[in-house]
Formats: structure tokens, C-alpha cells, sequence
């Protein structure tokens, strides 16, 4: 049903723009600009390149703003360059929606709406990924990226591929992006997650036409090689950097160490044991000698012998950057044991070379291996007697 009035006055009060990024959709543009028209006039396409007709499409909506180049430069580029020239004309939200008439404007309002509690947010219309038609190859691909988006930002959430979204533009100025074709759409949502910036997910409707009718500029190998080298990127930045930063600023945050003590550590819902070993687990992973995946590994790995992934993760934090030197210089003590000549010597010397490192690299790595052992050990066996202690008076006092 159409809508017998706009919606110009709240797009106007909150500088919001609906912004269509398109390529070579000239079939569908038409319909898709009339329909969003019904609601706001507030409207900006990014032609992409088109080699079609769309330019003649473009010419009967002489009311909507156009940002058009050539060549096609993918859909990275297009939402950027929206970006750019929606901030310019004044403009501090955007709607993006794609031009290929899967989107349905009538849930427009619903973003509007959640704009009004959430001023800072980005939203994302989640699909129902079940609907009739829907690409197999497009289920499979969201739920590989959900789990990423998931391991890189710690945030779960049932659509991480829409685009159909609601951009906070004033609160990403500044923000710097590398991504030029459909893995902007995960570069932006994780870096804007690590900036804190809060993301949501709202449902909406969606519309895939039957095979035979789809047009669609997705490359699967291409495309889906560029976001896995995307997602091994931004995996090693998480955790190399964000995820320790991210615990260090929680535990000292005002409440937060009593918090982490009673959402992980006193919750009744799983046993002594298993919060021990979680603990234990995590401390082991944190020394032994994986750097840059020692946290990717102690999740999986958590998530596949069920334990606690929270401790695990927490514990895992005992490598931060502070602490890195003393556990390096411990693994070479601990290794002394199985070498004949010592080569602690060699973290204080000036002229250590590549070459001295690589002859004493088994002192290193059996010393952190069996100092993981150790420290896991005595992790979890200090925090089980520490449980079974402090859980039996909060009991007691309950």
C-alpha cells in the first residue's frame, strides 16, 4: 500500500537521506526511486558506472540528487562517495538501500523510528533468509560471515550481509576505509563496532525474484577470496589489539571487575569444574607459542569442548602486550631444562641476530609449551579451591 503522505518533515528534522547505490540495474531503478519517493525527496543514487540506461531512468526523477563516474568502480567505492556527498549537503544519516528492487521502502518508518531511541547506532534489516527463492549461495555466505563478524567483534547477529541500513554519518567522520567492492560492508560494520559504535538489527521485508529474473553483479570466488583476506586481516587486528584493549578498559571501567566476577565467575548455572577448567584453558592458550592466533584457536577450541568461552577469553588476556616480555622470559627459564646450553642470555643482549635466535628457538618454544602447562594447571586448580570456597558462602548467606 502506497503512503498517502512523506515523511519529509522527520528526514528533514534529523538530516536523514536515503542513499541507492546502483550498476547496470536500470530494469528495476525505476521502481525502486518511485517507491521510495512516496516516502521522502531527501534522495541520493551513486551510479556506478552504468552502462546501461540508466542515465535516461535517472532523467525522469529530476528531483533526486546523482553522484555519477566512470568506470564502474564496485560497490565499496559507491557507498563512500554516498557517504562523502551526502555529509557535504548537510546530511548526518543515511538509508542505504540496493537498486535491484529487493528492499521494500515501506519499512523506511521503521528505521525513522528506531533512529529516535538509538541517535548513534547503525541498524541493519534483517532478512528472513528462509523465504522462498532465496540463493542458496547467499545463506551459506552470511552465516560464514555472522561468525566472523561474531569472532572479530564479539557481537552475534542474524545478518551481517544486508544492505539495507541505517548509517549514523556524524558519528563515523574521520574514519578511514580500505574496501572497494561488497566487503566494505563487513569493513564498515567491524570498524565502526570497534570504534563503539552500537549496532542493531531490525527486521524488514525482502524480495528475490526467481532465478531466471535475478540480476546480480556478485562474483562468489572473487568476491568471497577479497572478504576472506578481509576477515584474516581483521581477525589479526582483533586480536593483536582490539580484544585485549577492549578487557583491559572493562576491568578497570567503574564495576568492572565485580561484574566479570559475578557474570562469570559466580554464575550458578555451570559447575566448579568447568569454570576451573575454562580458566586453566584459557591461561594455557594465552602462554603457548601460537602469536596472533592463540585466541582464535582457544575459542574454537573452547566452543567445540563446551566450555566457558567467557573465561576462556578472559584468561587468554594473560598474554597482553604488558606482559608479553615477562612470559618470554619465563619460557626461556622454563626451557632451560631441556637444552645443554643456556640462551636467556640472548633476550639481554644487544647484537641478538636472526641467526642465534633460530639455533635456541627449542629452549623458547618447549619453555613456553611446558610453562603453559604449569600456569593452566595452577589457573585452574587456584580458581576451583577459590570457588568452591567463595561459591559455598555465597550459598550459605543466599
Amino acid at each position: 500500500m502506497t503512503p498517502q503522505a512523506t515523511y519529509d518533515a522527520q528526514f528533514e528534522a534529523r538530516k536523514v537521506c536515503v542513499l541507492i547505490p546502483t550498476y547496470n540495474n536500470a530494469g528495476t531503478l525505476g521502481n525502486v526511486l518511485r517507491d521510495v519517493l512516496a516516502y521522502t525527496r531527501h534522495v541520493i543514487v551513486v551510479s556506478d558506472g552504468a552502462t546501461d540506461h540508466t542515465a535516461e531512468v535517472l532523467a525522469q526523477f529530476p528531483e533526486v540528487a546523482v553522484v555519477a563516474y566512470s568506470p564502474n568502480r564496485g560497490k565499496g567505492i559507491a557507498l563512500r562517495r554516498g557517504f562523502r556527498y551526502a555529509t557535504e549537503q548537510g546530511y548526518d544519516y543515511a538509508i542505504t538501500m540496493d537498486a535491484d528492487g529487493q528492499h521494500f521502502a515501506s519499512d523506511i518508518p521503521v528505521f525513522l523510528e528506531k533512529l529516535e531511541t538509538e541517535p548513534d547506532a547503525i541498524f541493519i534489516g534483517a532478512r528472513n533468509l528462509q523465504q522462498e527463492n532465496m540463493p542458496g549461495k547467499n545463506t551459506f555466505a552470511n552465516k560464514f560471515s555472522n561468525f566472523w563478524f561474531y569472532v572479530e567483534t564479539g557481537l552475534k547477529g542474524p545478518d551481517t550481509q544486508s544492505g539495507y541500513r541505517l548509517y549514523p554519518l556524524h558519528a563515523m567522520k574521520g574514519m578511514r576505509f580500505s574496501c572497494t567492492k561488497y566487503e566494505f560492508e563487513i569493513e564498515v560494520l567491524v570498524k565502526c563496532s570497534w570504534r563503539g559504535i552500537k549496532i542493531e538489527w531490525i527486521p524488514v521485508q525482502v524480495y528475490y525474484p526467481p532465478a531466471e529474473e535475478r540480476v546480480s553483479h556478485f562474483r562468489p570466488f572473487r568476491d568471497f577470496s577479497r572478504i576472506s583476506v578481509l576477515n584474516t586481516v581483521l581477525v589479526t587486528i582483533a586480536f593483536a589489539y582490539i580484544h585485549p584493549r577492549n578487557f583491559i578498559r572493562f576491568i578497570f571501567s567503574k564495576g568492572g571487575l565485580k561484574q566479570l566476577l559475578r557474570e562469570y565467575l559466580m554464575s550458578p548455572e555451570e559447575s566448579n569444574g568447568r569454570k576451573a577448567l575454562s580458566v586453566g584453558f584459557g591461561v594455557f592458550m594465552g602462554i603457548v607459542p601460537l602469536w596472533g592466533f592463540q585466541m582464535l584457536v582457544a575459542l574454537v577450541t573452547a566452543a567445540l569442548l563446551k566450555l566457558n568461552k567467557g573465561l576462556v577469553f578472559i584468561a587468554a588476556n594473560i598474554s597482553i602486550p604488558p606482559m608479553i616480555p615477562l612470559i618470554i622470559y619465563m619460557s626461556f627459564v622454563t626451557g632451560r631444562l631441556y637444552v645443554k646450553q643456556d640462551a636467556t642470555w640472548l633476550l639481554f643482549k644487544k647484537d641478538i641476530t636472526l641467526a642465534s635466535i633460530q639455533q635456541n628457538l627449542l629452549q623458547y618454544i618447549s619453555g613456553s609449551i611446558t610453562l603453559a602447562i604449569i600456569a593452566g594447571l595452577l589457573a585452574g586448580g587456584i580458581t576451583y579451591v577459590l570457588l568452591q570456597v567463595f561459591r559455598r558462602k555465597r550459598l550459605v548467606a543466599d
